[in-house]
């Protein structure tokens, strides 16, 4: 191929690179940073379901925080739905995610293991019996005054709150454990012809803790199976089924209307 040189004065090539220099984009890696700290997805596959993940080192830095929500301030009634939770937040906080955090009974107090603000509501559930809650093992979602996030199964968080080597300033217990150290709950058969929407929650390999519901029905191996092996996520907890399944996910347009018990959320220090 022919090579073809063209001459231009030295004044006419600065002046070239000097525009060519101010039409480059600015970089948006900061603002990209801070957007991808938490977000929430619809995906199709394997099935339909809703995701919202947050960075594991951003509940660090206190600008968000995880939270359990059950009782309205100053007092024992229920929050009972994400509206009552909005609407009782203090001014400077923002909800930027929200779902049902375990199971509860028709008081809607929790029947599992529940610490919120560093007070114990309900003593670790280690009993057997019948229902999803005792599908052993099950498992308990906590997390640290720091906001180190853990999702543990129920024994081996025994053995560590009596060693001092767990110190949950918040704690929801649910079961059955979906992902057990890389291993799907031995009692899921694939098979399965059990469907029903799900949800829960999975600490995973990118740094991230998600929260998934389901937007169609399922089987608990299908549900374990996207924490396993599309999240990778070497532990997760399932927190409830059917009707008490619930999202507040404003971002996609997620507010179901549903009345439960404990709620977890992403809150958004706005000071």
């Amino acid at each position: 191929m022919p090579n073809f040189a063209l001459s231009l004065p030295l004044g006419a090539v600065a002046l070239l690179l000097l525009s060519v220099s101010a039409c480059q984009p600015i970089s948006t890696d900061a603002a990209d940073s801070e957007i991808q700290k938490w977000s929430c997805q619809t995906q199709d596959a394997p099935f339909s379901y809703s995701v919202c993940s947050i960075d594991a080192q951003a509940l660090m830095n206190g600008r968000y925080s995880l939270k359990l929500f059950w009782q309205q301030p100053d007092s024992t009634k229920s929050l009972l739905t994400f509206d009552t939770l909005l609407a009782t937040l203090p001014s400077n906080q923002a909800l930027n995610f929200a779902m049902n955090a375990g199971m509860y009974n028709e008081n809607y107090a929790p029947i599992g293991y529940t610490i919120i603000d560093g007070e114990e509501i309900k003593s670790l559930n280690l009993k057997e019996g019948g229902g999803n809650f005792h599908l052993l093992p099950n498992g308990v979602l906590w997390w640290d005054k720091v906001g180190k996030v853990h999702i543990t199964e129920s024994n081996a968080l025994n053995e560590q709150l009596n060693s001092g080597e767990a110190k949950p300033w918040y704690a929801t217990q649910s079961g059955p454990m979906l992902v057990i150290n890389n291993e799907i709950h031995p009692q899921f058969n694939p098979d399965s012809t059990s469907l029903k929407i799900r949800n829960g929650a999975g600490v995973c390999d990118d740094g991230h803790i998600k929260f998934v519901n389901s937007d169609e029905p399922v089987t608990f191996y299908q549900f374990a199976s996207l924490f396993n092996d599309d999240l990778n996520c070497p532990n997760a907890l399932f927190l409830d089924g059917g009707i008490a399944s619930a999202l507040y996910a404003p971002s996609i347009d997620k507010h179901d209307k549903k009345e439960m018990g404990v709620m977890v959320g992403l809150v958004e220090n706005k000071d």
